[in-house]
């Protein structure tokens, strides 16, 4: 039988704290939430691969140094309340519970909210909800939040996700495409949007976040 932990902690050491992540408390919580239950038991052989692993189809769990590094850049702090946009199976809704103080979970896919509700709540997290929705809509029952967090990498950041930003709020995300992206962090102050590139991050793609084409005369 696989030695999930031993391959957690062989993942944190050699990925996460390898890539200059060494925030005790996302070390912590990516050693403790077991990755392997977010994944379709077929794959759960590949779960701690430095590679993205494949939930649904066109749907992914982040690479381990890519998710760490942009948890880093979004820097949580324990009060934070966190919108997860395309949480997925719930792996990075778990994650995000260990460093804030609530998350919500959004999802558009009926089947993978159904998927992500029954493992968070086996997992007995009780500072999560799944909730169903437009993922580039966001989730305005709970805005605003401090942080938003989007699983994937995106060629916009629609207004309604920068609306929802607390003052002070934080949006990361993978900006631009699933080839050639890097991790942006967009800032709310008093109601002004700044934002700066950080890392080079190559994430799966996030549907519904397409730039518009112009029009052709």
């Amino acid at each position: 039988m696989p030695d999930y932990a031993e391959q957690r902690f062989n993942m944190v050491a050699c990925q996460v704290l390898a890539s200059g992540v060494t925030d005790e408390r996302i070390l912590a919580a990516m050693r403790k939430v077991e990755r392997e239950r977010f994944v379709p038991a077929l794959k759960r052989s590949v779960a701690y691969a430095e590679a993205a692993v494949e939930v649904v189809a066109r749907r992914y769990l982040m690479d381990p140094r890519t998710f760490a590094l942009t948890l880093n850049a979004a820097g949580i702090y324990a009060g934070d309340k966190v919108l997860d946009v395309g949480c997925a199976t719930g792996y990075s809704t778990a994650v995000l519970s260990e460093l804030a103080k609530r998350v919500i979970g959004l999802e558009q896919d009926a089947d993978l909210v159904r998927i992500a509700s029954e493992i968070i709540q086996g997992l007995n997290l009780t500072n999560i909800a799944i909730v169903q929705g437009s993922l580039a809509g966001g989730f305005k029952a709970e805005a605003p939040y401090n942080v938003i967090f989007v699983n994937g990498s995106i060629e916009i950041v629609p207004q309604p996700l920068l609306a929802q930003l607390a003052h002070g709020g934080r949006l990361v995300a993978a900006v631009g495409t699933q080839t050639r992206a890097r991790a942006t962090v967009y800032l709310n102050e008093n109601g002004r949007i700044g934002h700066r590139a950080t890392f080079e991050a190559a994430a799966p793609a996030l549907a519904g976040f397409r730039q518009p084409v112009g029009f052709v005369f």
